[in-house]
């Protein structure tokens, strides 16, 4: 690990670099019209690399939001009679745009995100793949002929949009979790209303003013930005309005499952992508040079912070020691840490305070089981006060750590010696969640038996990347209902509706 140049980033002075300074919106975007707080009030925006404020932005409550939601469910009668090849020409005019602006977005996601600005491109266009696919998705919402038992009779069924969806997204991906799941209720032929998490607004009205200029008719694509003060209100009218027909929801577990008894008081249909505490296998037949690799970025992608992190790592004792060293060598050599916006920089901040309180509690309660600290472990030291903390690997570890039953959602990788594979799995299928999960072997039975095995929605073979638009991504027990992305994302957002024909 090194330090980047760490250069003195001054927050305010990266937005005069943005080509297109339009895309820097800190109004909220309701019904195609950039409009204040009725309130009047805004909230502000600060840099996790720099605590530097950098930006005000409107801060709505349940009032705002009422007319957002009116706004879209006012634009549902008429986006929801677009023909499926009108609405995939807008969603692909949507992604271009993206696209050619991804520079931008990248920039203005970095200063409110933390990620590295390559990283930070990456997921602009990962994000972008979204509305790609769901443009060519729109045109296959296909319905059924059902052959009926009884003559002189047809059956068929339709496929309708629910209506108004109610959005709400993390900090982590600002870009991609909006694409992810608007891309999907436009083609569907809903509307939506999104609230962006209070951290990472500026990402989620750059996307309002592309979609602006791609087309998309006003009142389909709102956006109510609010402060962690009028968090719980917005949320709860989007869930409790019963206006809203669909919410969707990345988060944590103890989030998802407020929001989830709030939707039921209307019965809504809901998908949530929720919390995770990823296993990472590694067998003794498994190529250990590039399991490593793939943990180096598995692990440390957005500092730690991904729900498919991997969170308990898992190595087989006759190839423990050589993995450490070959994964510690790696840490050293690859990582920099500093400012996103800095040459060279591939680690970045922690995003929040209280996420970097909760690694240092993670640490300490960790070392105090006997867990030993072979590399990081401390904040750094930088030319930048922000929330910083250096990838830290930890050996020797015991099942009384709090990774072994909590999302640590940080930098820190912890490493188990197992010998028993079936004792192994017992303890990696022993948590509530069950998102995704990795491991590395080349027996082709061994590969078929663990897959199976993994209580998990999503498993990488020999890889620790398993993010795709083309796969439906989603977990299993506490981690959520539904799928996002993949031909199945679309059905979240449609209604299956039976005609009974007699003649």
């Amino acid at each position: 690990m090194s330090l980047a140049q760490n250069n003195k980033i001054v927050s305010t002075e990266e937005l005069s670099k943005l080509k297109d300074k339009s895309l820097f919106c800190s109004k909220a975007f309701i019904n195609g019209k950039w409009v204040d707080a009725a309130s009047g009030k805004t909230f502000k925006v600060s840099d996790p690399a720099t605590l530097e404020n950098f930006g005000s932005v409107a801060d709505l409550d349940a009032t705002d939001t009422r007319k957002a939601i009116d706004a879209a469910c006012k634009a549902f009668h008429s986006w929801k009679d677009t023909t499926t090849k009108e609405r995939a020409q807008v969603l692909r005019k949507w992604y271009n745009l993206i696209i050619e602006n991804k520079n931008d977005l990248a920039r203005i996601l970095t200063l409110e995100g933390g990620k590295a600005f390559a990283e930070a491109v990456a997921e602009v266009e990962y994000g972008a793949s979204f509305i790609e696919w769901f443009a060519e998705e729109a045109k296959r919402t296909y319905g059924d002929f059902v052959p009926s038992p009884i003559k002189n009779s047809r059956l068929i069924v339709w496929k309708q949009p629910v209506g108004v969806a109610g959005i709400i997204t993390p900090y982590n991906f600002p870009n991609a979790m909006i694409t992810r799941k608007v891309g999907a209720a436009l083609a569907a032929g809903c509307t939506v209303v999104v609230r962006p998490a209070h951290e990472t607004p500026y990402s989620a009205l750059a996307l309002c003013e592309l979609a602006q200029r791609a087309g998309i008719p006003p009142g389909v694509f709102n956006v109510v930005p609010c402060s962690s003060d009028h968090t719980s209100e917005v949320g709860g009218e989007l869930t409790e309005n019963p206006t809203i027909r669909k919410v969707s929801f990345t988060g944590s577990t103890s989030v998802g499952k407020m929001l989830m008894e709030q939707a039921s008081s209307t019965m809504k249909k809901v998908s949530f992508e929720l919390g995770g505490n990823a296993p990472f296998i590694v067998f003794d037949d498994a190529d250990l040079q590039t399991a490593a690799e793939q943990l180096l970025q598995c692990k440390f992608r957005h500092s730690g912070q991904t729900c498919v992190c991997a969170n308990r790592v898992y190595v087989h004792e006759t190839v423990y020691d050589e993995f450490v060293d070959k994964f510690v060598s790696l840490v050293k050599q690859k990582l920099q840490i500093g400012h996103g916006l800095d040459e060279g920089t591939t680690f970045g901040p922690i995003i929040t305070e209280r996420g970097l309180e909760k690694l240092e509690d993670h640490l300490k309660r960790s070392k105090e089981a006997g867990a030993k600290v072979v590399f990081g472990g401390k904040r750094p030291s930088l030319k930048i006060t922000g929330q910083f903390f250096e990838p830290t690997v930890m050996v020797d570890v015991s099942y009384d750590i709090p990774m072994s039953c909590e999302e640590t959602f940080s930098p820190l990788c912890p490493i188990y010696k197992f010998s028993d594979t079936q004792e192994m799995l017992k303890k990696a299928n022993d948590v509530t969640v069950g998102l995704a999960g990795y491991f590395f072997s080349r027996d082709i039975g061994r590969i078929f038996q663990v897959a199976e095995a993994l209580e998990v929605g999503l498993v990488g073979v020999n890889t620790g990347d398993i993010d795709s638009e083309i796969i439906p991504f989603g977990g299993v027990k506490e981690s959520g209902v539904g799928r996002e992305g993949s031909r199945y994302g679309i059905d979240e957002y449609l209604n299956l509706k039976t005609v009974k024909i007699d003649f």
